[in-house]
């Protein structure tokens, strides 16, 4: 399986370094990851972590910049994309099919070619403009998985939670992720 991680300048962009941690534990998957600028700045404010570090458990980086990559050709067979997190000006992109970088190319790509494109959107509150851009990417055949908290699987820390957000998104691609706890259901 081959997946592409475009991780945006959003607030969260942790998210995104464990879905490559996930990603990476998987056998088989070969990983293709862009980080925007706009993260990359995020990554120095809310982590300690550099871009080399988050990089490195990809087996393809991409700069955002090199519209040439294999990623923005439909003739380089994926098995879709996921956008964690999802920064509003990447939704705006993808909902207007503004392809100006390549992360925007590569979701151009793989919503053209009837492939898999979660995005994962990160504001709040939301306005309208931010609620229709969404709804139009939705419409355009994207899936919406917004970092939400759950409450169901005792997931009583930060970590647990971001367990339960990686593991909702890999279930749209059929994987299983060892750390997700689903509904069991009750009595």
């Amino acid at each position: 399986m081959r997946l592409i991680v475009g991780i945006s300048g959003a607030s969260g962009v942790i998210l995104g370094y464990h879905m490559l941690k996930a990603l990476k534990q998987i056998p088989g998957m070969e990983v293709h990851v862009i980080v925007t600028e706009g993260a990359a700045k995020t990554f120095e404010h809310e982590t300690d972590l550099t871009v080399d570090a988050v990089t490195a458990a990809a087996d393809v980086v991409h700069h955002n910049s090199n519209m040439a990559a294999a990623i923005s050709s439909g003739s380089f067979k994926t098995d879709g994309m996921i956008i964690i997190p999802c920064s509003m000006k990447t939704v705006s992109g993808i909902a207007a099919g503004f392809a100006t970088n390549l992360l925007l190319r590569a979701a151009d790509v793989c919503i053209k070619e009837g492939r898999k494109v979660v995005i994962v959107p990160r504001e709040m509150p939301m306005s309208r403009i931010h609620l229709g851009n969404i709804k139009q990417a939705a419409d355009s055949g994207c899936v919406v998985v917004p970092p939400l908290l759950t409450f169901y699987n005792s997931a009583n820390s930060i970590e647990k939670q971001i367990h339960h957000i990686i593991g909702k998104i890999l279930m749209q691609f059929g994987l299983d992720y060892v750390e997700f706890v689903g509904w069991e259901g009750a009595e």
